[in-house]
């Protein structure tokens, strides 16, 4: 069923959304090294049962699985020339499942970070950042989905590039901004949450937060400050299923469907209005933070 984020927004206090995309496309077979982007036509209908499960788990905003799907990333498996194709399938993907469920779903574009590192501390220059987004944005628009959903950034300056670029191509579209803490509290660039929430809200984006990150401790701590700095931000929390752990076979994230409940209900309590979960996580985590934050808190 469609329906927008502000809408959501307008009828729920908190709002659900999906968890990793990597982690069920690996379990679904995609193999180190591949394009998980490639897969939105390959392998499409493995694609839309992940989104298909978040939705049944309760998952009340997917996104797609784009989140690697810029030029520049692209350009690494040579299929820079396939983004718009790319992204466009995604957003379809997304949008068939969101339109297929009972109750109302959005379909958030996901834009992550390009790879590369802008200037001065790297080669990439900001209008060159610009015109990558843009064309990504575009895409994922003419897919049909309800929110561009810029994720995972670690540099103010590249949200400002991926924000620039998603107004060229759609200049009344709204905007969720995420950033990832995993620094000693600090984005790989230095950003703390307060500085994060200065200059994201500037960006008059719909909601901002944090994703990804060693944790739900990281993220419920980003979630804190940024509160105390406002009171009236909607504020995201999309944690990592735990501290991730490396193995031969890859990382493993330890975090329960249980922690990950746990973990649902203080980020609510302290601020966050759209709670979901990011590397690690699978429907099972969803469902089990979907029943807790549906559950009345104890009166003690």
């Amino acid at each position: 069923m469609r329906t927008s984020l502000e809408a959501l927004l307008q009828s729920s206090q908190t709002i659900v959304t999906d968890g990793a995309m990597g982690t069920m496309l690996f379990a679904l077979g995609l193999q180190n090294g591949e394009s998980p982007e490639l897969w939105n036509v390959e392998q499409a209908e493995k694609v839309r049962s992940v989104h298909r499960g978040y939705i049944e788990a309760g998952a009340q905003i997917v996104l797609t699985n784009t989140f690697g799907c810029n030029r520049l990333r692209l350009d690494l498996h040579q299929l820079g020339a396939r983004t718009a194709e790319f992204n466009t399938a995604g957003a379809r993907n997304a949008r068939a499942e969101a339109d297929a469920a009972p109750q109302p779903v959005v379909v958030a574009g996901s834009i992550g970070p390009t790879g590369s590192i802008l200037v001065p501390y790297g080669t990439l220059e900001f209008d060159e950042a610009v015109t990558v987004f843009a064309e990504q944005a575009q895409a994922l628009v003419a897919g049909g989905v309800d929110v561009l959903w810029i994720e995972t950034m670690s540099d103010l300056e590249e949200v400002r590039a991926a924000v620039e670029g998603c107004r060229r191509a759609a200049p009344d579209f709204p905007i969720v901004t995420t950033m990832t803490f995993d620094t000693h509290g600090r984005t790989m660039m230095g950003v703390t949450p307060e500085q994060a929430l200065a200059a994201l809200s500037a960006m008059k984006v719909l909601a901002l937060g944090g994703n990804c990150g060693n944790g739900p401790a990281e993220i419920e701590g980003v979630v804190q400050k940024m509160r105390a700095v406002s009171a009236n931000a909607v504020l995201v929390a999309k944690s990592n299923a735990g501290l991730p752990r490396m193995t031969d076979s890859g990382p493993v994230y330890d975090a329960t469907p249980e922690v990950m409940a746990a973990y649902a209900r203080q980020v609510r309590d302290l601020g966050a209005r759209i709670i979901g979960a990011c590397c690690g996580s699978t429907p099972a985590h969803i469902r089990a933070m979907t029943a807790a934050l549906n559950t009345p808190t104890p009166v003690s």
